[in-house]
């Protein structure tokens, strides 16, 4: 990847990424071995900041890795689950160690049980371990080290059902909630700090998550007609707004919970 000014547009892979100037600076991203988390940690680089990308998948993640090197950027992977305070201590230090500073978070690593029922107490348990105390040991340990620098921006993954609900997935549904209500905790928290903290709340999006369900036409064409536009959304298009939201193009914008769901909560 070649140096672009910023604000100009890079083709890669035929997603359209934009460049925001981040040349010296540290993002970090967990569930970034597939998906959004993936296409956010492509995004960053494309807008050259050096990336740590993090996960319990090894092999994803280091694919993520590989997928930056081809395209010029400077990446390095660690292993975390985001539910282990040990392990999210060792992945913020490593983002220290291995490039000197953190510059931007994106906190993005969790789980969906579809089909599961989450009112049993171990597929509860694990869906809050993950989705939000995972969320708050990230933010923890990532402030500590932007609290030293003087300032840096956090955004977390929510969902458009943590602003609605489901009558089928109680787990899910409540760690959502929660974690935008930690979002804007950590924004009026930091702020006078220069700290930023926002959260994006994609709809239904093709990822690995969805694969099993859009590999079925029909379902396809369920999950499809689910939104306004008629279309599922591509992980690019999460990915845009959360670099945008670490940008200084969004400098005075935080605790916000941005809805990137084809207009699914406007009906």
């Amino acid at each position: 990847m070649k140096s672009n000014p910023q604000g100009t547009q890079i083709k890669e892979k035929d997603a359209v990424m934009v460049n925001y100037g981040m040349n010296g600076k540290v993002a970090l991203v967990t569930g970034a071995s597939g998906g959004i988390g993936r296409a956010a940690a492509l995004a960053f680089a494309a807008s050259e900041a050096a990336v740590l990308v993090c996960d319990v998948n090894q092999a994803g993640g280091e694919e993520t890795v590989e997928l930056i090197a081809q395209m010029g950027g400077k990446a390095r992977f660690q292993t975390c689950d985001v539910s282990n305070p040990d392990q999210v201590k060792a992945m913020v230090a490593a983002a220290v160690e291995h490039f000197g500073r953190l510059d931007y978070a994106f906190n993005n690593a969790g789980i969906n049980n579809l089909g599961a029922n989450e009112y049993e107490d171990e597929v509860w348990a694990r869906s809050l371990s993950v989705n939000l105390t995972g969320v708050m040991l990230c933010m923890r340990e990532e402030s500590e080290v932007m609290l030293r620098q003087g300032g840096g921006a956090i955004v977390n993954t929510s969902s458009m059902n943590g602003v609605t609900g489901n009558g089928a997935q109680p787990g899910y549904v409540a760690t959502k909630h929660g974690v935008i209500g930690l979002t804007r905790h950590g924004a009026l928290r930091w702020a006078k700090e220069g700290i930023r903290v926002n959260a994006v709340c994609p709809g239904v999006i093709e990822t690995p998550m969805t694969a099993p369900l859009t590999a079925n036409p029909e379902m396809k064409k369920v999950l499809d007609s689910l939104t306004p536009m008629g279309r599922m959304g591509k992980p690019e298009e999460i990915a845009s707004a959360v670099v945008w939201l670490c940008s200084d193009q969004a400098s005075f914008v935080t605790g916000h919970a941005m809805l990137i769901d084809g207009g699914s909560t406007a009906v």
